[in-house]
Formats: C-alpha cells, sequence, structure tokens
C-alpha cells in the first residue's frame, strides 16, 4: 500500500512540481494551500508524513504542527525561505521533524522524506543501537564496539534523549528541556560545552563528528555514521 503524503504550500507550482516528484517516486500525494484545509485533509485521511510551507494564508504552518501534534506523530518536515530561521526553530519546537529551506533540491527533499519515514516507528526497546554504540536506557549503561563508556548523568540524558529521536533534529530549546527539565536554568551556550564532551567519549575522532551532528543555528541530530 502506497504511503499518503500532505503537501501544504500556497504556491501552485510548488504543489504541482512536489505532487509530481512524490508520485514519480512511490507516493500518494494529497495537496492542501491553508492551514484550515491542511488541518482538515490530516484529520480526514490521516497521512504517513506531511511537508509544510511555514508561510500559509491563514496562518502560520508553526501553528499547523502544533495542532498536528496534538493527535498525531506522524513526521513533519517544514519548508522555510531565507530570513524566516525564527520560525523555523519555533515549528522545529512545535514538534517538526526536519526542515528543508528554498529553493532545495528534489533529491534532498526525498532523501529526508525517507529518512523520516524510516524513523516513524522507531524501535521501543530498551536497548537502542546506533552503529557501533548501545544505549541501555533503563541501566544507564552506554557501549561502544562493545567497550564501555562513563558517562555523567547529564551526558546520559542529553545521548538518551538524541538516541531515542535518532536522526531527527533536536533544537537547543528541546534539549535543555527534555534535559534538565522544564524549568531548566542551564544556558544554551552550556549545552554546547555537554555536547563537545559526549563527543569527545563516544566519537572516534571527536574533531570530526560522525554521530552528533551540529545544525547550525538550530540544535543537534544523532546519526547512524553507516547510513550517511
Amino acid at each position: 500500500m502506497k504511503q499518503r503524503i500532505l503537501v501544504v504550500d500556497d504556491e501552485p507550482q510548488i504543489l504541482r512540481a512536489l505532487g509530481t516528484t512524490l508520485r514519480g517516486a512511490g507516493f500518494d500525494v494529497e495537496t492542501a494551500e491553508t492551514a484550515a484545509s491542511a488541518l482538515a485533509a490530516a484529520a480526514a485521511h490521516p497521512p504517513a508524513a506531511v511537508i509544510l510551507d511555514l508561510v500559509l494564508p491563514d496562518g502560520s504552518g508553526t501553528d499547523v504542527c502544533r495542532e498536528l501534534r496534538t493527535w498525531t506523530e506522524a513526521p513533519v518536515i517544514v519548508l522555510s525561505a531565507v530570513g524566516e530561521e525564527r520560525e523555523k526553530i519555533a515549528a522545529l519546537d512545535a514538534g517538526a521533524d526536519d526542515y528543508v529551506t528554498k529553493p532545495f533540491s528534489v533529491e534532498e527533499l526525498l532523501a529526508r522524506l525517507r529518512a523520516v519515514l524510516r524513523r516513524a516507528a522507531p524501535d521501543a526497546g530498551p536497548v537502542i543501537k546506533v552503529g557501533d554504540l548501545q544505549i541501555d536506557v533503563p541501566e544507564r549503561v552506554v557501549t561502544r564496539g562493545g567497550e564501555r563508556i562513563r558517562l555523567t548523568p547529564h551526558e546520559f540524558d542529553l545521548l538518551r534523549v538524541l538516541a531515542q529521536s535518532r536522526g531527527k533534529l533536536l533544537t537547543h530549546r528541546m534539549l535543555l528541556r527534555e534535559v534538565w527539565g522544564p524549568s531548566y536554568q542551564v544556558e544554551a551556550h552550556y549545552l554546547h560545552v555537554y555536547v563537545s564532551h559526549l563527543r569527545a567519549k563516544i566519537e572516534p575522532d571527536p574533531s570530526r563528528p560522525r554521530y552528533i551532528l551540529t545544525e547550525p543555528g538550530a540544535g543537534y541530530r544523532l546519526v547512524d555514521p553507516s547510513e550517511s
């Protein structure tokens, strides 16, 4: 059965181009041009994933994403234009899974779509494997290639949160909230320090990270080096 993709954009040429591309890649496609019609379409025919423009005639993509997250975990990729950095971060904090900046290549969008669809049903088991890394969540034990890695409590929690959303871009705010709690007092630059310490322990070459990747100005994502 073909996976249904909901594409939301108020530019007809983008809807046509993405519709043709996605159908050619084997997907079913439904389109919407407004926030209201997008939410109605998603409710009537729940999609496998949503490609969502940030600026819509009757609202923002961020609001649509926030509403979707109240009832569905379908992956959301937001389309942002240059200059919409703040709105892009807000959408990611609202639950979007990834973003593509306009103008974008079709190949990049398809690659990101396939990646979020692969992650849509993550392994719910207590042990998470990412490349040579193995994270035993209940025991709070991390190994790489069978060798145990000693982490501080915050380092472990940071790695756990990244691993549980493997491949997904997590913003600085999301990581601070998940690791230090909703009333966190830690400033964003401390997160960079913790990530640096974590890389020093889990990366074969911390100067060229392969597991924890930085998205400049946005946040971090944990990836399997063999899949990149």
